[in-house]
């Protein structure tokens, strides 16, 4: 599935490339907008031909679980955004992380993984790849070292969600990195807190990464989409023998509307990392605030760390008030930003993470994880930061 960008607009800057890569106007009869490709079966030129495209040994399309010409331009888009060889576009964030893990371990290997990470991908690791097998150790990320002391004879892959979610905890991906080569383990990083404008960890020596594109990338909270970036081997691997069994293919109305997302990211993520800035400067001085969770404050354990391998912070939080009952009147008293799971809108989104996204861990668990019961999580938007502050004062008042 090659669907590579037209050799005769070169960029440099990661801004162009989020506005013009995936275009390919000599396929595409000069269309400035990628088109979409709603057929999920394609003519084959004769019995020689179908049979290299089916087997994968030449580009082409015979089946839209397997690719399409708009999912090819997204992936395009999205190898010249993370700096990768090739990449794989999928309908989820949840099937990107699956689909990159399973692509790697089998029964009896073993996944070191941060304590502090997606509720989902915590659910997949400890209920789906436990029972079959896989055994996966939870460390304290924020010590690049722990993923060294939990080392097995059965290590495969080493796990990163830097910054992590919901409490921003950063890994120092280099350290990382240098053990995976020691040992001869793959790494894996959720880059989607940090976006590729943030962050590109394939230039810092990861293997691959995986992104949920509901978030950042498409931005408008509209669509369900993921994606990994690897090199070429891994993502045909990926895509042949995991995704063509699985079938967690992104549908093409999809690609378009993240390709169409991501000509706006450069843009997008300077307001995300502006406004979070100041909202997070906002809450650390509020006398009802007890902590705020934020790489991007120079009172943040990591923000030198933060300062070394981000290029910004971005536009996700937290921040913890006294207990459960005082973030719910919190998020109860809101009005501009909204109650609800996700993050990486245009609008600011807000949950108290310990009743939603993360109900479903034990109270141990969880805490674990430091997700407390008054911590809050907030996706600042790109409206008027004077707007998104006075509507955090008001709540404030009123929890």
């Amino acid at each position: 599935m090659d669907m590579k960008d037209s050799p005769s607009r070169p960029y440099t800057g990661i801004e162009t490339a989020a506005v013009h890569a995936g275009e390919n106007r000599d396929e595409f009869r000069g269309s400035l907008s990628v088109p979409i490709f709603r057929s999920a079966v394609f003519a084959l030129p004769d019995a020689d031909q179908a049979s290299a495209i089916h087997e994968g040994r030449q580009p082409g399309y015979f089946y839209g679980r397997i690719g399409n010409p708009t999912q090819s331009a997204l992936e395009a888009a999205l190898c010249a955004l993370e700096s990768g060889q090739a990449a794989l576009a999928l309908a989820s964030g949840m099937a990107a992380i699956s689909t990159a893990l399973l692509s790697i371990v089998k029964p009896g290997d073993h996944i070191i993984a941060p304590q502090s990470i997606y509720a989902t991908a915590f659910q997949f690791m400890d209920q789906f790849l436990k029972p079959f097998g896989i055994a996966v150790s939870y460390v304290d990320a924020a010590d690049p070292g722990n993923y060294l002391r939990a080392l097995r004879p059965t290590t495969k892959v080493l796990y990163l969600e830097s910054p992590s979610n919901p409490t921003l905890v950063l890994t120092d991906v280099a350290q990382v990195v240098a053990i995976a080569r020691k040992h001869g383990l793959t790494t894996v990083i959720d880059n989607t807190i940090a976006t590729p404008i943030n962050q590109r960890p394939l230039l810092a020596g990861v293997d691959v990464v995986v992104h949920s594109a509901t978030k950042y990338l498409a931005g408008h909270a509209d669509l369900m989409g993921g994606v990994i970036v690897a090199s070429e081997p891994f993502i045909q691997a990926a895509r042949w023998q995991v995704t063509k069994v699985l079938g967690g293919i992104v549908s093409p109305d999809v690609a378009w509307l993240v390709l169409r997302g991501l000509k706006t990211l450069a843009l997008r993520m300077e307001g995300h990392n502006r406004n979070a800035r100041a909202v997070a400067a906002f809450l650390e001085s509020h006398p009802k605030v007890q902590a705020v969770h934020y790489p991007g404050l120079p009172c943040h354990p990591q923000h030198e760390l933060a300062q070394r391998q981000m290029q910004g912070s971005g536009g996700l939080l937290s921040f913890e008030l006294g207990g459960f009952d005082e973030a719910r009147r919190l998020v109860n008293a809101v009005r501009l930003c909204s109650l609800s799971v996700s993050f990486g809108d245009v609008a600011t989104l807000i949950q108290h993470s310990a009743s939603m996204t993360y109900a479903s861990m034990s109270r141990e668990r969880r805490l674990t994880a430091g997700v407390h019961d008054g911590l809050i999580r907030l996706s600042v938007g790109i409206e008027s930061v004077d707007d998104i502050i006075a509507d955090l004062d008001s709540a404030l008042r009123a929890a």
